[in-house]
């Protein structure tokens, strides 16, 4: 079976390249089948490492891996050691392939206006309540007005099922995220992750936002999902500069999606 990508539906610069990875055309066994990318998930190495060399072929070069743990810190992806620990990362160097993985997170890929700096964030609810996305935006340099924003495929506000004590963080960060949440009979409550994104996107002046309609957990054909399943492969999420397209200069920015 063939390798499927979902390619971001966002008026990014033509020499921006994005696309998610899904679960058919990889090699990996049950219950990391098929295309898992991830090698911290109990997957045979030797699967992870074929996985990834179908990857490169797809790619101007191999992606820079991240060891991701729900926090804020953001790499320049050009000088990043393998595997160093941070959830996000960013770069500016034409193929170069800021990389980050999920299964249920939500990935967030951003870039600007000329396409001369692209970014790639991992923001579960504790990356996101800890600021993950602003963390990535300082790194880019570039003022929230002058970027856009993609939401990739993640866990969709009908099976995220959170306690109390998280609302309550977003909420004493903004009362606007109170949206994001809906109560449930058993005490706990409902969370739209991609709606409590874009409201912290909204806030640093980025209002070029556009979401996959996708939700990891329910479609079992598409996506790993760590909430379903437990015992799950990863997807990748990757965005670079092309070296091929010329940097565009002075771009008209276009109308917010």
């Amino acid at each position: 079976m063939a390798l499927e990508f979902i390619t971001p539906d966002w008026p990014a610069p033509p020499n921006v390249r994005a696309f998610v990875t899904t679960r058919p055309g990889g090699v990996s066994q049950a219950p990391w089948d098929s295309f898992n990318l991830a090698d911290h998930v109990g997957d045979d190495p030797a699967a992870v490492a074929e996985n990834r060399r179908l990857l490169s072929a797809h790619l101007p070069g191999e992606p820079v891996w991240l060891k991701q743990v729900h926090g804020n810190h953001c790499r320049d992806a050009a000088q990043a050691a393998s595997n160093a620990v941070a959830d996000a990362s960013f770069t500016r160097a034409p193929g170069v392939v800021c990389a980050v993985l999920t299964a249920d997170c939500l990935p967030v890929l951003l870039c600007d206006d000329s396409g001369s700096v692209v970014a790639a964030a991992h923001a579960g609810w504790r990356g996101l309540a800890d600021g993950v996305i602003e963390a990535t935006v300082a790194a880019m340099g570039v003022p929230g007005e002058r970027l856009m924003a993609w939401l990739g495929p993640a866990i969709g506000p009908m099976n995220f099922e959170v306690g109390g004590e998280v609302r309550e963080i977003f909420v004493a960060h903004d009362a606007q995220a109170t949206a994001a949440f809906v109560t449930r009979p058993n005490g706990k409550w409902l969370c739209d992750i991609t709606l409590l994104a874009r409201q912290r996107l909204a806030a640093i002046e980025i209002r070029r936002i556009t979401s996959a309609d996708f939700c990891t957990v329910r479609d079992t054909q598409q996506f790993f999902s760590y909430r379903r399943d437990g015992v799950t492969g990863r997807q990748a999420c990757l965005i670079w500069i092309d070296s091929r397209h010329a940097a565009l200069q002075n771009r008209a920015v276009r109308s917010t999606v």
